[in-house]
Order: structure tokens, then C-alpha cells, then sequence
């Protein structure tokens, strides 16, 4: 019954002084859009980035060879370590910890080409394993290499989804042939395209991927571009760097703290930079939009407190009838809530349109699509509340504290 009547009474404000609370609510409304499309957008840009690194997989880490830097075993310093097949095979037997691996083959050089269409894209010779860990996944009615492909040699490749479309356009690519130099090689799949914003020799859809025993066959290559492998765990990540270096430091004879005699990039790291900075910059966009709620609700306490000065002949009134400080303290907390509830609403409102409208505009592979997540929402709702308890506190003290008798001779 009470809050009924707090808040026809506060209704009852609303309509003596309609322009004074119409624009304290607009400064809680454009406050809580400020917060909420700030941070709805830091929420997307994060997710479109995180979604363009595991483009180029889930998880792997990449080992090139390097050049030495210190002298050791006899050796001097600058000799180059370059990997060979067979470091894969030892890799995955001696390291434990390693969910699976691949060499790597790659190069330019070769053109490929379907009757007078003419590419030259990056070739890629790898193991069947390989479409797993970098999420090369076919488009349906084509695969990826398989076990079969490797052992037999046989001259089969895939297309990415770029290479496809300068070859064959928009005609079915899976069963035709396509050369690559003077060497037919039969298609047996398409890559689907997929976003990604990081790569190393090519991004996959500008690559073709043939069976690293027909790359080695075929180009008589003896040395990898570079091994790919997944962690089971990606925190035992830094432990397998090491018995790598160790390990390959006495096959090739070089120190295994010599950091620059391998080259070593580890996704799951990247992707921990990428949830720091992110996190980081989240941050400061809910700063910046909670600066414009700040002024929202300095805008509500100001009103407040000129209620309270307009209703001091009534606080001295309901004192002397037996209301208690509590009572005064808590109806015009409840007034200074209900202003920033209709902000609040009001601002949520505009900003899921504005969201919405945005989300229409073709630029979500630069900035992805604004989310209101349930950070967000939360964020926002804990933001909201501290101002408006702020806002009516400090007013409602005041007015709680007022001496009835003097409430009474107020204005006389």
C-alpha cells in the first residue's frame, strides 16, 4: 500500500515539473546507450578477432626452422636448422603431451591450371591430419586428403575456395582435373570458405593441398617449411616447446636455450594476448560510457534535491504525524530509483534498435556484430543501480535528517 502510494505521489511529480524530469531521464537514457553500445560493440570486435585467429586453427602451435645464435659442439653460431620429415615422426614418439602433428611442405613456382585459366598459388604438401588442425574443412561432396593418398602417392589435391573460383568459376570443381606444372592432378575437394586474419606463406584460401609424399616425390624436396602440431593441453603448451628445442637441439646439434635456432608460434598464446587486450579495452569502453552515466546521475540527484527543498512543508508534515526518518529515506530513494528505471528502460530500448540497425550494415568482418552478452547486461544493470542508490541516498539523508520544526516554518 505504501509503495502504491509513493508512486502515485512520485506520478503526481512527474506532472507539476514534466520538462525537468523529461530531461534528467534523457541524461540517464543517453548514459545507459553510451554503456550499452560501447561495450556491446567492444563484446563483437573481440569475438569477430578471436573468430579470425582460430581461422587458422584451434589450438596449434607452428615450428620453422631458424639460424643459431650461439657457437656449440663444435659448431659456430648462424648455421641453419631446417627441418625434415622425419622430425614429425620423432616428435610425436619422443614428446609426450602432442594430440597430433604434421610436416609441412610449401612453395610457389609451379602454376596450376585448368585448361587457359593460369594460378599461381602456394603448394601445399601435408598429411591428412593436417585439414583437422588448421580447420580446412571441404565443402559437402568433396574431402581432404586421406591415408590412402599419402601412402600411395597419389595426384590428388585440394583447391581453396580462392583458387577454385579463379579455375572453375562457378562450376563444379570435384572430379576434374587441374595441372599442376605439367603433372595432372585429379580434385577431390573445396575448401569451405572461412574468415581468417592470420596466416604465415598464404592464406589457405589462395593455397592447394596435395599428399606430402607426392609434394616430396613430384618437387624432390628434402626439407619442411615447417611442422604443425595441436598441445592435448594447451597449458602443458610451453613444456613441449621446451622437449622440442631439447629434442631437435640434439639432433641438430644446437643449444636448446638458443631461442633463435627455431622459430616457434604458439596460437594458444596469441590467443591469450588477444583476451588480455580485449579485456583491457573492454574496460575502458565501459569507462567511457559510464563517465556519461556519472553525468546522468548527477543530473537525478540535483532533482532530488530540489524536491526535497519543494517538499520540506510536507517532510515537516508527515514527521510531526509519526513518519520516521526511515520512511522519509526510503520515499525518496524509491522516487530517485523509478527516474533512473524509465532512463534505464528507455535507454535499453534504443539501444537493442540501434544495435539492431548496425548489425544491417555490411562491416562485420572488420568490427563483427555488437552483442548485448550477459557481461554486458550485467555490467550495465550493476551500473545503473549504484547511481541511482548514489543519486537518491544523498538527498534522502539530507531530507531524513531535516528537523520537523523547522520543516514546518519553512517558507513562512
Amino acid at each position: 500500500m505504501r509503495t502504491l502510494i509513493l508512486i502515485r505521489q512520485f506520478l503526481d511529480d512527474i506532472r507539476a515539473q514534466k520538462l525537468r524530469t523529461a530531461l534528467t531521464v534523457l541524461g540517464i537514457t543517453w548514459g545507459t546507450v553510451a554503456v550499452v553500445v560501447l561495450l556491446a560493440f567492444g563484446v563483437g570486435l573481440a569475438d569477430q578477432m578471436q573468430r579470425n585467429a582460430r581461422g587458422m586453427g584451434d589450438g596449434i602451435v607452428v615450428v620453422f626452422g631458424g639460424r643459431t645464435t650461439r657457437a656449440y659442439a663444435g659448431y659456430k653460431e648462424g648455421r641453419p636448422i631446417r627441418l625434415r620429415e622425419e622430425d614429425a615422426a620423432l616428435i610425436a614418439r619422443e614428446v609426450s603431451g602432442i594430440e597430433a602433428i604434421s610436416p609441412e611442405y610449401g612453395g610457389r613456382g609451379r602454376p596450376v591450371r585448368r585448361g587457359t585459366a593460369i594460378v599461381n598459388p602456394y603448394i601445399t604438401g601435408v598429411l591428412p591430419v593436417y585439414g583437422e588442425l588448421r580447420n580446412i574443412i571441404p565443402e559437402p561432396g568433396g574431402r581432404f586428403l586421406n591415408d590412402m593418398d599419402e601412402q600411395r602417392r597419389r595426384r590428388v589435391v585440394v583447391l581453396g575456395d580462392g583458387v577454385k573460383k579463379l579455375l572453375f568459376g562457378d562450376e563444379e570443381a570435384v572430379g576434374e582435373q587441374v595441372f599442376i606444372g605439367a603433372v595432372p592432378f585429379t580434385v577431390v575437394g573445396v575448401m569451405r570458405p572461412k574468415t581468417q586474419n592470420s596466416s604465415y606463406s598464404s592464406r589457405d584460401a589462395d593455397r592447394v593441398f596435395i599428399p606430402a609424399s607426392t609434394y616430396r616425390a613430384l618437387f624432390g624436396a628434402p626439407f619442411l617449411s615447417n611442422l604443425i602440431y595441436r598441445p592435448v593441453d594447451p597449458v602443458q603448451a610451453p613444456a613441449i616447446e621446451r622437449e622440442i628445442y631439447e629434442l631437435l637441439g640434439r639432433r641438430y646439434r644446437f643449444d636448446p636455450g638458443d631461442k633463435d635456432a627455431l622459430m616457434v608460434w604458439d596460437t594458444n598464446e596469441m590467443m591469450r594476448m588477444f583476451r588480455y587486450l580485449f579485456l583491457g579495452f573492454n574496460v575502458f569502453l565501459g569507462v567511457v560510457g559510464s563517465f556519461t552515466l556519472t553525468v546522468g546521475g548527477i543530473g537525478v540527484a540535483n532533482i532530488m534535491y530540489i524536491v526535497v527543498r519543494e517538499r520540506t512543508r510536507e517532510i515537516g508534515v508527515k514527521r510531526s504525524l509519526g513518519a520516521r526518518r526511515r520512511d522519509i529515506l526510503f520515499q525518496f530513494v524509491t522516487e530517485a530509483c523509478l527516474i533512473v528505471a524509465m532512463g534505464a528502460a528507455l535507454g535499453f530500448l534504443l539501444s537493442v534498435a540501434l544495435i539492431r540497425v548496425v548489425a544491417l550494415l555490411p562491416i562485420q568482418e572488420a568490427v563483427g556484430t555488437p552483442t548485448i552478452s550477459s557481461t554486458v547486461l550485467g555490467a550495465t544493470l550493476a551500473l545503473l543501480a549504484l547511481i541511482a542508490l548514489v543519486a537518491g541516498l544523498l538527498p534522502a539523508r539530507r531530507a531524513a535528517t531535516l528537523d520537523p520544526v523547522e520543516c514546518l516554518r519553512y517558507g513562512t
